[in-house]
């Protein structure tokens, strides 16, 4: 048995071998038409490469749609979202402990300024300024007795410095006693010391007359706090105090609101805050109607929110018939300096390979370029981008299918339509 399985072996290693070295023979005796065919090999290196040449597929460019672009100067602006806000809110509050006196008014309802809006109950504030004025006048009446008594005095301390003189002229010439000279020394220091006491009673006297006056002054502020009146022209925003409701310092009589102008309010981001400056024209859409309207920007923060980093803008706004409220949703549009940009279709919008938004562009050899762009505003007839030529070739139909250096096989929107 182990020899036929030799002998098996022997057999199989001569077919391989003359299958490989004798293959153009074995073809020829078996009728094979590979024996018509020399090898390839045996061919010229120029015919190998032409018969290559010949047997491959024409290469196919990639079809797609450009659209020729031509840039135009755009008024620039500034999109934001913001609130309105009135020009002036103001709690006002009880300076006085009092009674309310006075019918309350219903919220709506349209004050003046200087309009009373809570009345309080004087109580006896005015028996405490006839007090006061009757020290006022008091003290009045001391001021002339207090001049005479200094008058007084001033005499009295001349007539005692005249013989203050005497008895000294008299002392040198040995005619008077020293004793009287004493005397007169002494009534001329008490005479001064009459002018000094008549002159502090009338300064007493004028400040008598002074905190008199400072009584009556408060006695009638008190009585002006009992009428809590309007601040400004505007809207109450919540009914007045009840009739016959204990008002402390400090409680709230109402609140009053102005709604005309009224502002409107947005947080400018800081890329954009360079853009916008005070008096620049600005338009808002509401977001309930949908109603226009357009003012000037009044205010521009310099200091950024710490937690947002953007920079608040206040826009007046005429609201004479009042019909914009407070605290609305606005959309709003701030006016910037004209830049050029271009209008394309949104879906034209692609992002290279480091994740940059763009366009791909042709050239006139209808190679594939990569362009970044900013977006500057959206429209419905498509979006207004900056960073492109003048004159750009924007493929805005498989862009997704090329990539920059790629040449294509360009067809153009204007020619198609």
């Amino acid at each position: 048995m182990r020899i036929f399985s030799i002998l098996a072996a022997i057999a199989l290693t001569v077919i391989l071998a003359m299958s490989i070295l004798a293959r153009p023979q074995l073809s020829a005796f078996f009728g094979s038409s590979e024996a018509a065919t020399p090898p390839a090999d045996a061919l010229p290196a120029s015919e190998t490469v032409q018969t290559a040449d010949a047997d491959a597929p024409p290469r196919k460019l990639v079809k797609v749609m450009v659209r020729k672009v031509q840039g135009r100067q755009v008024d620039s602006a500034v999109i934001l979202r913001g609130e309105t806000e009135a020009a002036r809110q103001v709690d006002v509050r009880s300076e006085t402990s009092a009674i309310v006196t006075s019918a309350p008014l219903r919220k709506g309802t349209q004050v003046a300024a200087g309009d009373a809006m809570c009345v309080l109950d004087a109580g006896t504030r005015g028996a405490a300024l006839d007090e006061a004025r009757a020290r006022l006048s008091e003290a009045q009446s001391r001021v002339p007795e207090a001049e005479a008594r200094v008058e007084e005095a001033r005499a009295r301390l001349q007539e005692a410095e005249i013989n203050q003189n005497a008895a000294a002229r008299l002392g040198e010439g040995g005619f008077a006693s020293q004793t009287r000279v004493a005397g007169a020394d002494a009534a001329t220091a008490a005479a001064k010391a009459g002018v000094s006491s008549a002159t502090s009673g009338l300064s007493a006297a004028r400040s008598g007359i002074e905190a008199a006056t400072a009584e009556v002054a408060k006695a009638e502020k008190e009585i002006d706090r009992l009428v809590i009146s309007a601040p400004f022209s505007g809207l109450l925003e919540s009914d007045t105090a009840e009739l016959g409701s204990l008002l402390q310092p400090g409680a709230l009589c109402a609140t009053i609101i102005q709604l005309d102008p009224i502002k409107l309010v947005g947080f400018v981001p800081e890329t954009e805050v360079n853009h916008v400056t005070l008096g620049a024209q600005a338009a808002a859409r509401l977001a309930a109607g949908g109603r226009e309207v357009v003012g000037k920007v009044t205010f521009l923060s310099r200091s950024a929110d710490p937690q947002t980093r953007t920079f608040r803008t206040e826009i007046d706004v005429p609201n004479a018939d009042q019909s914009i409220r407070d605290g609305q949703t606005v959309e709003i549009t701030i006016a910037a300096e004209g830049v050029k940009a271009h209008l394309i279709p949104q879906s034209a919008l692609t992002l290279n390979d480091e994740g940059n938004l763009g366009v791909r562009l042709v050239d006139g050899d209808a190679v594939v370029a990569f362009a970044p762009v900013d977006i500057m505003r959206d429209t419905s007839k498509g979006v207004w981008v900056t960073g492109l030529p003048d004159t750009a070739d924007v493929i805005v139909l498989g862009q997704e299918y090329v990539t920059a250096g790629v040449t294509v096989d360009p067809t153009w929107e204007e020619v198609s339509q």
